[in-house]
């Protein structure tokens, strides 16, 4: 007898965790390739993993677990199990992987398919075609006779795919090659059109730490080393410096930077962080520089906890709503009765068949996805990609349209509204030519707004002597012989200087102060504005197609509500001061209500509510993971296309109905011949095919009026603006 033992552990690190997958370092894999083939092999076989890659050269290994995900637990104890199996596996025992349901259906259905072709034709009385028409049906049956093997013996159910086939092989054995070839045509066109309408790049759960560095500057023994990503642990002192993504949560110990937290947060304007606060993995540092505390990494931190929101939300086909196999899990079964009746009542294999040919699902199969292409071709047309047929047919039933507001309704950077001056001495020009010779080549959004606004107003900064920068507050500056301080009101008060004078500019804005040697000059306001289109695609939605609006945010609630108003969207439906999983848990609160849902958004803090709609939409210019992961994406980055986009999917889905009722109704009248008085098998499948051509050009007729409509209209009269632009 021989005893089994326990294979000693293999030496592993994991280094890197989101929900899903696990990234892990063992040292063995470096010198010992045969172990690294037998661990690929093992995970190859093994249920519980979708992928498993290896880099020897890197001794690491890349897991991502088979939905389920299993819980990090679980997870690291599979994990101990693979290394385990990989140590006790021989080389013979892994070197041929597992064969697949389809390499069972070769050696297996093949040979019997082959063989069983002419018995049962003999034993029917069939007149079999000849060989090559015989070889020619079978080959093209192909993918069509692989579907339906799987569906019986791994889904252990009747499909569309096992009526089709049993009518090629009942046709096939008459002798005729017509009417099985047709059917195979309709229906592999059919399949290939529905593939169309799935989502052109798959949908991937992107690691929101995949745009940080791979390397990180830390603080060790003194000394500042540059380390892998992988390496940073709790405890350890992170640098930063302007340009880089932070690459941890943590807190400041040293320094103070201004932060743009747009993409996490929602707030519009760049946030000043200083010693003691707390910042977040995957903002943006644009000034100053921080040594920061290391508290969370890699799927701790906040960006890690959206990703897991995100892989958490469901999941579903990309393409159209498949109507025909639902269609056929209803009729298959009747479809066999009826034929098995007729057969039985008639002794005529050939009226059986015909039933089987004059099925509805197949028409429907080939119309439905044809207007669906259509229509997403059409909104194409329109710079609106709808990136499944599926995302097309929740679009149609949208009623609660969701708005993220800063950059979506709004532009995502600020831009200056009023000048006004508060002094005889200084004219509205002059406060405005101070601020900007001040602020020019300076990196803040703010300062930058100033300068643009001055160039489209004609004004000229002038030159500027000395001049000093404080992180977060503004500017000192030497113009002229006077001392000017550009900035914010912590500035001057520091420095001084009274505001009493101030001015009550627009309530919403916020504030760039100018003083002139000591006494306040003027106040510049300025703010996040609402795009130009806002207000009409809002009102578009509202009032035409219906929908409820709704509007959510990461900043303040007040400015929020503002923005609310100016857009006439009810005060109840604005929420503020949101972080990402508040956002998608309002949409679940919709969605629970039983509304159909799309949001619209377009940062980091964004991807928990586009991944829990029923539709997102992002933009062409979003974040690459927000444009990923939305169904729809605005290709100019404007949002009039939207309303259009809307009604393209409406029509679409009044066209599918109409494919069903023409498709259903000629295979009705024709099954009812078939039944009570017979068809031949040709004669059926050219009353099936010709309804499916019916509706399938039906179903064209989106892409045949836009191109009249596009030779019909005129180019669009652009008016030059002041700039020549």
């Amino acid at each position: 007898m021989t005893v089994a033992t326990a294979a000693p552990a293999v030496d592993h690190t994991v280094v890197h965790r989101v929900h899903g997958r696990l990234r892990c370092r063992a040292p063995r894999l470096r010198t010992d390739e045969a172990y690294a083939a037998r661990l690929a092999a093992v995970a190859q076989r093994d249920e519980r993993v979708a992928d498993l890659r290896v880099n020897r050269r890197a001794a690491s290994v890349t897991v991502r677990w088979a939905a389920p995900a299993p819980p990090q637990v679980h997870a690291d104890v599979h994990l101990a199990e693979l290394f385990r199996d990989a140590e006790l596996a021989s080389a013979e025992s892994v070197a041929a992987p597992l064969p697949r349901v389809g390499d069972r259906f070769t050696r297996l259905a093949v040979p019997g398919a082959l063989a069983g072709v002419a018995g049962l034709g003999r034993l029917l009385g069939f007149t079999l075609p000849g060989p090559v028409g015989a070889m020619a049906v079978l080959a093209a049956s192909w993918p069509i006779a692989r579907r339906a093997f799987h569906s019986v013996a791994v889904e252990r159910r009747l499909n569309l795919d096992v009526l089709d086939m049993t009518a090629i092989v009942l046709t096939t054995l008459r002798g005729s090659l017509l009417a099985p070839l047709s059917v195979i045509g309709l229906v592999e066109v059919g399949e290939a059109i529905r593939e169309r309408t799935a989502r052109a790049s798959r949908r991937e759960l992107l690691d929101l730490l995949d745009a940080i560095a791979e390397t990180v500057w830390v603080e060790r023994e003194g000394a500042r080393v540059q380390v892998a990503f992988d390496e940073v642990r709790r405890g350890d002192v992170v640098v930063v410096y302007p340009g880089d993504r932070i690459p941890v949560d943590g807190r400041v110990l040293e320094g103070r930077a201004l932060i743009d937290e747009h993409q996490l947060t929602g707030e519009p304007m760049p946030v000043l962080h200083e010693e003691g606060e707390v910042v977040y993995a995957s903002t943006l540092m644009r000034d100053g520089h921080l040594h920061i505390a290391v508290e969370l990494v890699g799927g701790e931190t906040r960006a890690g906890r959206i990703v897991q929101l995100m892989r958490d939300a469901p999941v579903h086909d990309t393409r159209i709503e498949n109507y025909a196999g639902r269609l056929a899990d209803r009729i298959v079964l009747p479809s066999f009765l009826l034929a098995g009746a007729v057969l039985l009542a008639t002794r005529n294999p050939t009226r059986a068949a015909s039933i089987l040919i004059t099925d509805f699902a197949t028409g429907i199969r080939v119309s439905v996805p044809t207007a669906v292409l259509a229509a997403m071709t059409k909104a194409a047309q329109a710079a609106v990609v709808i990136r499944s047929g599926r995302a097309l047919e929740q679009l149609a039933g949208v009623d609660a349209v969701v708005f993220d507001k800063t950059g979506t309704i709004t532009e995502g950077y600020p831009a200056v509204v009023g000048v006004e001056s508060v002094t005889s001495d200084l004219s509205r020009d002059e406060v405005l030519a101070l601020a900007a010779t001040a602020d020019q080549r300076l990196s803040h959004p703010v300062a930058e707004a100033v300068v643009r606004y001055a160039a489209a107003a004609g004004v000229v900064p002038g030159r500027r002597g000395r001049w000093a920068y404080d992180i977060g507050l503004g500017v000192r500056a030497e113009i002229g012989g006077r001392d000017v301080l550009v900035g914010s009101d912590r500035l001057l008060d520091r420095e001084g200087v009274d505001l009493s004078p101030t001015p009550r500019l627009m309530d919403a804005s916020s504030r760039v102060y100018v003083a002139v040697d000591g006494r306040l000059g003027g106040v510049i306001a300025y703010e996040d504005p609402i795009r130009s289109e806002a207000g009409r695609v809002v009102a578009s939605l509202r009032d035409e197609h219906g929908m409820d609006i709704h509007l959510l945010t990461g900043d303040k609630t007040e400015t929020a509500h503002a923005v609310g108003r100016r857009l006439g969207i009810d005060a109840a439906n604005v929420h503020g001061e949101l972080f990402p999983e508040d956002k998608a848990a309002v949409l679940r609160t919709l969605r629970a209500d039983g509304r159909r849902v799309a949001f619209v958004g377009d940062g980091i803090n964004d991807l928990p509510a586009l991944a829990y709609a029923d539709v997102s939409i992002s933009f062409g210019g979003a974040t690459a993971v927000a444009r990923e992961t939305a169904d729809v994406v605005l290709i100019e980055n404007s949002l009039d296309a939207l309303p259009t986009a809307v009604a393209a999917a409406r029509q679409a889905m009044r066209l599918v109905r109409q494919n069903i009722g023409i498709v259903g109704g000629v295979n009705l009248a024709a099954l009812t011949v078939a039944t009570a008085a017979g068809l031949s098998p040709t004669t059926a499948a050219v009353v099936h095919n010709g309804s499916t051509v019916v509706a399938a050009v039906n179903g064209l007729r989106p892409l045949l009026g836009a191109d009249r409509r596009r030779r019909r209209m005129p180019e669009p009269h652009r008016e030059e603006t002041a700039d020549g632009r």
